[in-house]
């Protein structure tokens, strides 16, 4: 997206018409995803007080809370917001084309919303990290590879409801192994 906006605002200057730096653009996304980071962060720091994660990886050491979080996760892989948002992550040019907005203050709103569409199809995978582990490396890169592929495979919402299907799976098995 970030190479896509850049591309546009080349063309723009070299037509000599209005442009923006890319940073402006940019700046949008930090706001939207260091809110998100401040949130995540203050669970983190609330579940481990709470002694619910592992102070090794910060994976979860309650069942219940895993379970729940894998349920949350794999329902929202099936909703109609998880779509409309992984929709506009998928079409960056469509974004641009119907959602720009000249000037700098027009870059940082398009910066903050689709910042906002992209943290709305990635929220609750990325809550995943407090079931696997938030300083599990190689579950961090298994979820990149993840969010990759559903945005860029040609059939990548089957992925996504697929891998929903497998994580309310594992997520009632959390739940009822947890009450046994």
């Amino acid at each position: 997206m970030l190479l896509m906006f850049a591309a546009v605002n080349r063309k723009r200057r070299e037509r000599e018409a209005p442009y923006v730096p890319t940073g402006v653009f940019l700046a949008g996304y930090v706001i939207v995803w260091a809110a998100f980071s401040l949130a995540a962060t203050t669970g983190n720091w609330g579940l481990h007080q709470a002694s619910l994660l592992s102070s090794m990886m910060g994976a979860s050491t309650s069942g219940y809370l895993g379970g729940a979080l894998l349920l949350v996760a794999g329902v929202f892989q099936w909703s109609p917001l998880k779509y409309a948002c992984l929709t506009q992550c998928r079409t960056p040019m469509g974004f641009l084309m119907t959602s720009w907005r000249d000037g700098p203050r027009g870059a940082l709103r398009m910066g903050l919303e689709h910042g906002a569409y992209c943290l709305g199809c990635c929220w609750a995978l990325m809550l995943l990290l407090f079931v696997l582990g938030i300083m599990n490396l190689v579950w961090i890169a298994a979820l990149a590879a993840f969010v990759l592929a559903e945005k860029v495979a040609p059939k990548g919402e089957w992925v996504s409801r697929a891998t929903g299907v497998l994580m309310v799976g594992w997520g009632a098995w959390a739940i009822v192994n947890a009450a046994m």
